[in-house]
């Protein structure tokens, strides 16, 4: 997948201007949060439920090593082989070195974040190896070559009309239709057929258990299930941080996740391997190979306080009420993760000077912080990273960047503190800010106003502050009172 955190702000004014995605964001937020809170109510106590994720989540950050090795052993002990990958080229490499030596012409994979922050289709594409992804919402962005809207609908933005003329095109649909059920059963259909013939199968991981060795994930399709018991072969990767102390950690997670991410009770599908096929069962992979993806983690997790972002467990509900992915969607953040959640992992996965941004686009409203089942502070965490951002530019252009705004903060002390100096500052500052402002962003004030003010719209000053409007009224009003005496 191409990274692309670098036009954030070119692509949300394009998107922001989307009628289509305007009209789904505009309704998803009270739609997305009445569905939580209802289901969420089904606990006997929703708040102490939340706090019990989010202790098991600090839990895993604070023993993280530990759980590894405990879940290796076990998963081992079930018969699945156990790989380890530094990086994303690693892990890419380790997964077509399986599919190589297994001749395989293509594989079919399950909804994955992990291997979409790998660019494992693009690995499987240029070694000759065709992959297909099985979920309905990844298979749709996978042929249009588009990156995910959202965590839990990677195409709930595609018009029908649009996936229509696509099915006709990729997926052998003979009839144009408008209508969902046969739109879905056409990719049915054509899926189905990859699932018969499939040798190895690709899947993420929602949660791996350290007490047990098992492997779980969370579905409402069901194509992952094929992928796990169609193909000789099953390959599940995951990033470290998805392993959990123990099989009672991950049942209230479950809960928790099903309800954050869709808001259902529990997904419609839930699938846990202990190990490969075992003697007598009829389904089920022959061999195992779980992938576990550092790719940066090692580094984050020394440090104490950008490590708590590892406690993410990418439900998306943070998604479904930010007040800045509603008005832009997931396009502008440009890689496999988008919203909140984007905005605390790319930053670290990329590097901060590659994603400035990200944790920028924030208005540290909090309320991804709050719905939040595994305790992530997503806006100390953007607070944390701008900071780093500014001790880290240290070239000319940042000591001169530091300067001006010490220039600015302590003249706007001596300004906001004397009541002549405001005033006069207002009326310089009026005609100047209205200026600029009328048409949108102030940027081209020239060099001073650039960074912060550099994608933010001002609305124009009102022509009178209060305390002018209030003398010009009342001393009409005397006016008018003097008059009419005489």
């Amino acid at each position: 997948m191409e990274i692309r955190t670098s036009l954030f702000k070119e692509v949300a004014e394009k998107e922001i201007k989307n009628p289509y995605a305007r009209l789904f964001l505009k309704a998803m937020p009270a739609v997305i949060a009445a569905r939580r809170k209802s289901v969420m109510g089904t606990f006997p106590d929703p708040d102490a439920a939340q706090a019990g994720g989010q202790a098991i989540r600090a839990e895993v950050v604070a023993r993280l090593p530990e759980l590894l090795e405990e879940f290796e052993k076990n998963a081992l002990a079930q018969g699945a082989k156990v790989l380890w990958a530094r990086d994303a080229r690693q892990a890419n490499e380790l997964v077509l070195a399986l599919a190589r030596e297994r001749n395989v012409t293509y594989v079919t994979k399950g909804k994955s974040m992990v291997t979409e922050e790998m660019g494992l289709n693009d690995a499987f594409a240029a070694d000759g190896i065709e992959p297909f992804e099985t979920d309905l919402g990844e298979f749709i962005v996978q042929q249009l070559g588009r990156p995910p809207f959202h965590i839990v609908g990677p195409a709930i933005n595609i018009p029908v009309e649009e996936v229509c003329d696509l099915f006709m095109e990729k997926a052998g649909m003979v009839e144009p239709t408008i209508d969902p059920t046969e739109l879905g059963y056409a990719a049915r259909i054509f899926l189905r057929d990859k699932f018969h013939h499939v040798a190895m199968g690709i899947t993420g991981i929602n949660m791996a258990v350290a007490e047990t060795g098992t492997i779980i994930n969370l579905e409402n399709e069901g194509n992952i299930r094929f992928n796990k018991s169609s193909p000789r072969t099953l390959v599940a990767i995951m990033s470290l941080e998805k392993v959990v102390p123990t099989m009672a950690d991950a049942m209230h997670l479950t809960r928790l996740l099903s309800r954050c991410c869709t808001g259902q009770a529990i997904s419609a599908y839930v699938t846990m391997d202990n190990g490969p096929r075992r003697t007598g069962e009829i389904d089920g992979p022959e061999e195992l190979f779980i992938v576990i993806v550092d790719n940066g983690r090692s580094e984050i997790y020394a440090d104490w306080i950008a490590r708590e972002a590892l406690r993410c467990i990418r439900c998306g509900g943070c998604l479904n009420l930010c007040p800045v992915y509603t008005k832009v969607g997931g396009y502008p953040y440009g890689w496999a993760y988008s919203g909140p959640m984007g905005q605390v992992l790319t930053p670290l996965l990329l590097g901060l000077d590659r994603t400035q941004d990200l944790y920028r686009a924030c208005t540290l409203c909090g309320t991804c912080r709050e719905v939040c089942p595994a305790g992530v502070d997503h806006p100390s965490l953007f607070l944390y990273y701008r900071s780093k951002d500014v001790q880290g530019d240290r070239g000319l252009h940042g000591e001169r960047r530091l300067r001006l705004e010490s220039l600015f903060f302590d003249l706007w002390q001596r300004v906001v503190t004397h009541s002549a100096l405001w005033k006069m500052g207002v009326k310089l500052i009026r005609p100047l800010v209205n200026r600029y402002a009328h048409g949108g962003v102030i940027a081209g004030m020239g060099p001073f106003f650039r960074g912060w003010f550099h994608s933010r719209n001002l609305p124009p000053v009102a022509r009178e502050t209060f305390h002018e409007r209030w003398k010009r009224l009342k001393s009409e009003t005397i006016t008018v009172r003097s008059d009419e005496e005489t």
